[in-house]
């Protein structure tokens, strides 16, 4: 029996599965194909099993990681969408805010809105804060307003109404009203995706729910055709933003919350690996093809966030706090109008990718740089599976930048890598120092294809004095899908005083999502015995704009004022310091429901014989500009030997990624296949 793990990122696709009965793991990676992310899902999974020798007739586990809900806002390339909205509301969408958090950059653009003013339509009803019906919905005027979108050919429709999330009746009228005269339509609730208040949030997050969803539900029913055609039996699970599981029909319902969907994998992996290996407290560095996503462990726990920006739009939904720069393996560089050479954004991708690649790629490359260099082997990309082109590297680099730049092809491939680490380490100091954690009580967690590469250097400037390498980096994210819980959120507002009754009523409405939860995870077949929710409430003082994150587990009736001082705790940890005196007011309440299911288990490996043996050599490697060019020792990772310490310049290859150590640094294997090293004291 098989369990898989599939991660689609920009330039690869990653897998990993687990043979119960052998008890071993293997890992597997090809190039993505974004045209049709699928089509690099069958294609590797055929590949994979083929090379093992195992039938896909025996896979009892699918889950998967994705970006596409994330790309099509990227590209804007989404359903064209319309949205249905209380009279004298329509404009919220573009008016947003008003914060503006680069007020003197003039180059900063607002990203257009994803539903242009003409496809915003206004209906006659109107709902109070406190729920009381104000105005009742005018069929009339929402018959026109359907009328209106139907004619303009609309594909998806979201529906947000003045504080549904108190009464979501006037929303679900709206609904029935949109079927009956565009029955394939699909349609989007506030109310449902996200039933609290800010109607400014939960308004771009239900567009954006709409603006996704058919093209999403598209490529998962293309997913989940390739996927029986290769003989897989069961249905694929897809990783959400929180970490956790969801079946293809609920994200066929609620793309938007797949929106970091192959990133939180990694964290959720990363944590589970840390734990096992004795570092609780971590900073994830998954470096990828497209990008660098950092975040924060503490204490085996991932840190999570209710809002975040995707491609510059608001979306408020539980997620991993997880911070995305543009800086990866295909990130390009270029010499800007100021005569000064640049790092990313953009990016090369999967095509054309790199030049070193040979699919079409023009323009240099972090990937390349890292050639030019010698850190990375041309002859083991993908176990050799893939052909590159070192004099391509080298030939665009001198062109495009030492030459211009009058400098050695050496200067001009490390500038670039000196760049982007900068960009990595400012990334990983706005999760950790920015937020009052100490960076000596954490180690770097590097993963994604590119980060061993880089996590040596980064680690050095961050002042991190530990690196934690998991078996086959590259792969790490396709790992955390078989590390994961099948898990959803829930959310009711709740504004009021911190009281006894408004407490008892917290507790009600957790009682309430409870029994939503019971209800999903009877659907999903999860047994009682593992079923286990997590209860949160999000309080501030009177005052306040923004409010704080309140653990509630084991708090029952009667311990209100133990609520009272974990609050205070949440908001010293997150502001550095309390007001006592100052009223304490409940915002909303949240339930994340998980349902735990079989995980792949970590075993301690054997290792291989002595340092000798694991050695394939030396090569000359570009340290930096006071070092230059080192011969550093060459070592294949599956052999070397467990808990034997080795220095740096040394060189760790394996099929998913490579590993740069230092002079002055210190590599081992621990029991756990897990490459640590250590920065010098």
């Amino acid at each position: 029996m098989y369990r898989i793990g599939i991660d689609v990122g920009g330039t690869f696709t990653d897998f990993t599965l687990f043979a119960e009965q052998q008890d071993e793991i293997f890992f597997f990676k090809v190039p993505s194909t974004p045209h049709d992310p699928s089509e690099a899902i069958e294609n590797g999974l055929r590949q994979m099993l083929d090379s093992l020798g195992f039938s896909a007739a025996d896979v009892t586990y699918l889950g998967h990681g994705t970006t596409v809900a994330t790309n099509i806002v990227i590209e804007r390339r989404g359903a064209k969408t319309g949205l249905i909205t209380t009279k004298g509301f329509r404009d919220v969408l573009e008016l947003g805010r008003q914060a503006r958090p680069s007020i003197y950059d003039y180059r900063i653009e607002k990203p257009p809105v994803l539903v242009p003013r003409d496809r915003r339509v206004e209906v006659v009803e109107r709902v109070g804060p406190a729920g009381e019906i104000l105005t009742e919905l005018n069929e009339a005027s929402l018959t026109s307003a359907v009328a209106d979108l139907a004619a303009q050919g609309v594909e998806s429709i979201a529906i947000c109404f003045l504080h549904s999330y108190r009464v979501p009746d006037h929303e679900a009228r709206a609904k029935a009203a949109v079927k009956a005269v565009m029955p394939d339509a699909f349609v989007t609730l506030s109310s449902e995706i996200l039933p609290e208040f800010r109607e400014f949030e939960r308004m771009s997050t239900t567009v954006v729910n709409a603006f996704i969803g058919p093209k999403m539900g598209a490529y998962l029913e293309k997913f989940r055709s390739r996927m029986r055609d290769a003989g897989v039996p069961v249905e694929p699970y897809t990783i959400h933003s929180n970490g956790g599981l969801m079946s293809v029909d609920s994200v066929r319902a609620n793309p938007v919350r797949t929106c970091v969907s192959g990133p939180a994998a990694g964290v959720v992996g990363a944590a589970e690996v840390g734990r096992v290996a004795g570092f609780p407290n971590l900073i994830t560095f998954d470096v990828g093809g497209t990008s660098t996503d950092v975040s924060l462990i503490y204490g085996s726990e991932p840190l999570f966030t209710s809002a975040r920006n995707v491609a510059g739009y608001p979306v408020k939904t539980p997620m991993l706090d997880i911070h995305v720069i543009g800086a990866g393996g295909g990130s390009i560089a270029m010499i800007d109008d100021a005569g000064s050479m640049k790092v990313g954004p953009q990016s090369a991708g999967a095509v054309p990718g790199p030049v070193a690649y040979r699919r079409g790629g023009v323009l240099p490359t972090i990937t390349d740089a890292n050639l030019c260099l010698g850190r990375l082997d041309p002859g083991i990309l993908l176990g050799g599976r893939m052909e590159i082109d070192l004099e391509g590297a080298e030939r665009v680099i001198r062109e495009k930048i030492a030459i211009p730049l009058s400098i050695s092809i050496e200067e001009a491939a490390h500038g670039i890598i000196q760049i982007a680490n900068a960009n990595m380490s400012r990334a990983i100091r706005s999760v950790s120092i920015e937020k009052g954690y100490d960076m000596e009580a954490f180690a770097l967690c590097a993963f994604g294809g590119a980060g061993p590469l880089h996590a040596a250097e980064v680690a050095q400037e961050c002042g991190l004095p530990h690196i934690l390498i998991p078996r086959e980096p590259g792969t790490l994210c396709a790992r955390g899908m078989l590390l994961s819980d099948l898990s959803t959120d829930y959310v009711r507002s709740h504004f009021s005083d911190c009281t006894e009754e408004s407490w008892q009523k917290i507790q009600s409405l957790f009682g309430d999502m409870e029994s939503e939860g019971n209800a999903w995870l009877d659907h999903e077949n999860i047994p009682a015995e593992r079923r286990r929710f997590k209860r949160i409430l999000d309080a501030r003082y009177r005052g306040q704009n923004y409010e704080v994150r309140v653990d509630c587990a084991g708090l029952g009736v009667a311990d209100l004022e133990a609520l009272v001082e974990r609050f205070h705790a949440a908001h010293t940890k997150e502001y550095g310091y309390d007001i006592r005196h100052r009223a304490v007011q409940f915002v909303s309440a949240r339930l994340q429901v998980i349902g735990e299911v079989t995980k792949a288990p970590q075993s301690k490996i054997e290792g291989g014989q002595s340092l000798g043996a694991a050695g394939s050599g030396s090569r000359k490697v570009y340290i930096d500009k006071r070092n230059g060019w080192m011969e550093a020792t060459v070592f294949d990772r599956g052999r070397l030997p467990v808990d034997t310490d080795f220095a740096g310049p040394a060189i760790v290859n394996e099929m998913s990624a490579t590993t740069l150590i230092l002079p002055g640094q210190t590599g081992r294997i621990d029991p756990w296949g897990n490459l640590i090293v250590r920065n010098p004291v």
